[in-house]
């Protein structure tokens, strides 16, 4: 890592100051709070910067907002276009509704309904929203071609100087509310634009304070480019943390951040889903996926922030409430509460009943289960999911699988069956 003297090509603190006069009026100062169960946990001083108290409940609005207002008179006349579906386009709609700029959105055909709703209800007529395609790529590229079409300008989610800018003001605000020194930033990282603008500011005027990027373990964009020193487009990647799940961050992104991270630490998606259930429970927090992800990321730096100050920057709360099941689901898998079996019995009366008795422990439950008998067959499999009270029951429930003669193949990693049986 550069020491500070060497950083080159990150936004000014007088930009990001700029930025921050601009916004004032339009955005939420969202508070920096201590928490307190974190803090015990911890061992350390623990504090979250709240964004997801934001007006359109996320970051987005502040880099969104910057860059559309900057635009000239003669840009704005012809409008906008962004491609999103989520956070970004709720940042772009209302911006466009507060500035009287016609724009564009353009979002993938299968984004949530409750998405489509509220990016409409912020940008009310100043908005058109143009479902299109099956990804985000699909979107992005019919946005380009209206853009090109029209003389539209593009407002890219993160990988503008402008919107880094934005972002950055959450930096600001952090430091300008801390009444002493942050020993430790620990911000989500998708596509760069967050980390990029308040790194930017913490490292010109908090040189000391430890920057750690997270990123969800099935999208690691941003360390592997950094791994690698150069931008790096991932074949494949786990998008159920949505609004950090990116094949590609930025290459402005990437040139900024990889100066002054610290580190980039991967959390597995079910520690999201743990996290996201535990903050509802014990602080009556609402997060959404990437809101969860800076907190999740503390395990894994927990003797190192012992008696230290740290802050976590919560990055959005837009969580759609159908999804609470697969959350849950996905949590008790990760902390080896439910496990999934694809279980071989004898095709023959009693089979099942053998099993409950033979098998499960006095504490475990059958909360799944499907079996389809064919007659021709002298085997047949069935689909079993089992909750155990403790973690540790697992080992002695595939034993005693084991020793009765069970054939078993454990599901829980096979990630297409996970899918269909949630």
């Amino acid at each position: 890592m550069a020491e500070t003297e060497e950083l080159v090509g990150l936004p000014s603190v007088e930009s990001i100051v700029k930025a921050h006069r601009k916004l004032k009026d339009v955005v939420t100062r969202t508070p920096l709070m201590r928490n307190m169960n974190l803090s015990e946990r911890y061992q350390a001083d623990i504090w979250l910067k709240r964004e997801d108290l934001q007006i359109v409940r996320s970051y987005k609005l502040r880099g969104a907002y910057n860059k559309i207002s900057s635009l000239s008179i003669d840009e704005q006349k012809k409008g906008i276009v962004c491609a999103s579906a989520g956070n970004h386009a709720q940042g772009v709609a209302y911006s466009c509704k507060v500035l009287g700029i016609h724009g564009v959105i353009y979002m993938p055909a299968p984004t949530p309904n409750q998405k489509v709703s509220q990016v409409r209800m912020w940008g009310k007529d100043m908005v058109e929203v143009v479902l299109t395609g099956d990804t985000f790529d699909d979107a992005y590229a019919a946005a380009m071609q209206r853009c090109e079409e029209e003389g539209r300008v593009f407002i890219h989610p993160f990988d503008d100087p402008k919107v880094i800018e934005g972002q950055g003001t959450v930096g600001l605000e952090i430091l300008e509310d801390a009444k002493d020194d942050i020993d430790y930033l620990v911000m989500p990282i998708g596509g760069g634009g967050l980390s990029s603008g308040v790194g930017s500011y913490f490292k010109q005027i908090s040189p000391s304070t430890k920057l750690i990027g997270v990123e969800p373990e099935g999208a690691p964009a941003m360390k592997v480019s950094i791994d690698k020193d150069e931008v790096v487009t991932l074949p494949k990647i786990e998008k159920f943390v949505d609004g950090a799940a990116v094949q590609r961050v930025g290459d402005n992104t990437f040139k900024i951040a990889k100066q002054f991270l610290e580190d980039v630490i991967l959390v597995p998606e079910g520690k999201v889903c743990s996290t996201i259930l535990r903050l509802y429970n014990e602080d009556a927090i609402v997060v959404e996926p990437a809101g969860a992800l800076s907190i999740s990321a503390l395990d894994a730096i927990k003797d190192e922030i012992k008696g230290k100050r740290v802050v976590c920057v919560v990055s959005g709360s837009n969580n759609d409430i159908g999804r609470m099941e697969e959350i849950k689901e996905r949590s008790l898998l990760y902390e080896g509460y439910k496990h999934y079996f694809m279980v071989r019995f004898p095709q023959r009366a009693g089979a099942l009943r053998e099993f409950l008795a033979e098998v499960l422990g006095p504490n475990d439950d059958i909360v799944h289960f499907e079996y389809t008998k064919k007659v021709n067959r002298e085997k047949a499999p069935a689909i079993v999911g089992i909750e155990v009270k403790y973690p540790s029951d697992f080992d002695s429930l595939t034993e005693r699988m084991t020793q009765g003669g069970y054939k078993f193949e454990l599901l829980n990693e096979n990630q297409d069956m996970f899918n269909f049986l949630i």
